[in-house]
């Protein structure tokens, strides 16, 4: 389970047997969690996140798409 970045209490990370999936980030906190897909950042699932912190979330994801991409490709190969 590679962590990717920590913020305000987020980890943001990948589980290490999600092979054959396409790219995305979980963002745990508190018990919640959310997955998006990096492609085109939409929310895959939710699990208790209000729509504020959704919000939030997505652009902290945004930001970090890049590094997060590659990091999901140096870790499952292309």
């Amino acid at each position: 389970m590679p962590v990717l970045l920590r913020w305000h209490g987020h980890r943001f990370l990948f589980y290490s047997m999600e092979v054959g999936e396409p790219p995305h980030v979980h963002v745990l906190k508190d018990g919640k969690q959310l997955k998006v897909w990096l492609a085109d950042l939409r929310v895959a699932r939710n699990a208790g996140f209000a729509p504020h912190e959704v919000n939030d979330i997505l652009k902290v994801v945004a930001r970090h798409r890049q590094a997060f991409t590659e990091a999901w490709h140096d870790y499952f190969g292309h």
